[in-house]
């Protein structure tokens, strides 16, 4: 095996257990935080006065699920400005609602309510699990994840529904889309509740149900995240979309090396898949917020001096894009079609569903030809809508030039996801380039 694609597989074999630490975004948070913290990185507290120096390193979380990570350059920002990585912690699932338990026909069953995008009939017959946080009398919060397969979906045998070969399969996320999880017994028909507070705690001492005073409670895949194909060259696991880039962002944060000018940031976004409105989204005022914080607590801050600080930035906006799907080639436009294991790729649409101009493609495509990393184009077929990102939303808000890119996958927003193993590798080595030498950009052009 050459040197290229052994550390590949490494960077691969990390993703894998970064996913497996995050079957939700307040986990996502607290594994990133616990990578942060093992590289020096300090808690930040909004509600206190922030102080910046040069090389300062420090992290803040709003809400659980989202977190901001920044590195001080050596000069103040509105000399050295901020180049940023900004991604998503959230993946369309199923959520419980603040009733959950319900019986019916013999069965225990769960009330949930979809979150996102959520490609139905991939949740049908998985093994599936339970993990959140939950809030405990006092305001306390804690993380929770029920161990082993928990709750079903089962699908409708064919005898039943003969048709679903032919006409397809049509659900109601009412009624079809609800969790079995037990059997309906005259004293002790289990209780979702009742499973969530035993596991608090650790060893075992547990909680009563009465102290859970609320929760965020997601349904998830049990199986983990794994390597599989002929050669181990995909990736298959749930919420690579968009963990897999929060790796590569977190990835290439740690491994940037000694403070250079620019300060470098990577927001890391919870409710993307909801549309980003809300305290915690792209959509709200944290990072700009905590930009200016950072850019006047920086000794010796001129005036005007977060404007002048942002027309010194870039902004990579990363989340994952579609690959060629071998079965449907005809959903891609003929010319823009990118494929597994081929490199990161750049998404551009001229009307601003991403956030690409020509100065921030060609600032990713050198970078790129700088690591000696092939880079592909996504572009939709004009007669089919485009998706969007926190990019055009992010560049609006604190006008700020950026690219949209992504790592290719295939089975995006289903339960279980797919994409190369090589391409964790390729995209992590990009930002991390640019972290270290961020474009110098005249945002007159």
């Amino acid at each position: 095996m050459d040197e290229t694609l052994k550390d590949g597989r490494a960077v691969a074999q990390d993703l894998l257990a970064f996913l497996d630490a995050s079957p939700t975004p307040y986990h996502a948070v607290a594994e990133a935080v616990r990578r942060l913290q093992a590289a020096g990185y300090q808690a930040c507290d909004e509600r206190e006065p922030f102080r910046a120096e040069p090389g300062a390193r420090g992290y803040l979380v709003r809400g659980g699920g989202t977190l901001i990570a920044f590195e001080l350059g050596q000069v103040p920002p509105e000399e050295g400005g901020f180049v940023l990585i900004g991604a998503h912690t959230d993946s369309p699932n199923l959520r419980l609602k603040p009733q959950p338990d319900f019986t019916t026909q013999g069965f225990a069953e769960l009330s949930v309510e979809v979150y996102g995008g959520v490609l139905q009939s991939t949740w049908l017959d998985r093994d599936l699990s339970l993990a959140g946080r939950v809030i405990l009398a006092g305001g306390k919060s804690e993380l929770v994840r029920l161990s082993g397969p928990l709750a079903r979906i089962p699908n409708l045998a064919i005898h039943l529904n003969r048709e679903v070969n032919t006409q397809g399969l049509q659900l109601n996320a009412e009624k079809h889309l609800l969790p079995v999880l037990g059997l309906e017994r005259e004293k002790d028909s289990p209780r979702i509740l009742d499973l969530v507070a035993g596991a608090l705690g650790g060893a075992g001492k547990g909680a009563a149900p009465g102290d859970l005073s609320g929760f965020d409670l997601c349904l998830f895949d049990a199986q983990g995240a794994t390597l599989g194909g002929a050669n181990g060259e995909f990736i298959f696991s749930a919420r690579l979309d968009n963990l897999a880039s929060c790796h590569a962002a977190l990835s290439a944060l740690l491994q940037a090396g000694p403070p250079g000018a620019a300060a470098r940031v990577i927001a890391l976004y919870d409710h993307e898949e909801v549309g980003s409105q809300s305290a915690i989204g792209a959509r709200s005022l944290l990072l700009s917020s905590t930009l200016e914080r950072l850019t006047l607590a920086f000794h010796g801050a001129g005036p005007q001096a977060l404007p002048r600080a942002l027309a010194r930035s870039f902004l990579i906006s990363a989340d994952m894009a579609h690959a060629v799907h071998p079965n449907y080639p005809e959903k891609h436009d003929r010319q823009h079609r990118p494929e597994l294991g081929k490199g990161p790729v750049i998404k551009v649409n001229v009307n601003q569903s991403y956030a690409t101009d020509g100065p921030s493609q060609a600032a990713f495509a050198d970078a790129c030809r700088a690591e000696g990393v092939p880079y592909q184009y996504f572009s939709a077929r004009n007669d089919m809508p485009c998706g969007s990102t926190i990019g055009p939303i992010t560049a609006a808000r604190l006008a700020l030039r950026t690219v949209d890119v992504g790592n290719p996958m295939l089975s995006m927003h289903s339960c279980r996801e797919m994409a190369s193993s090589e391409d964790p590798a390729a995209m992590t080595r990009v930002m991390r380039r640019l972290l270290r030498e961020p474009p110098l950009l005249d945002p007159a052009i």
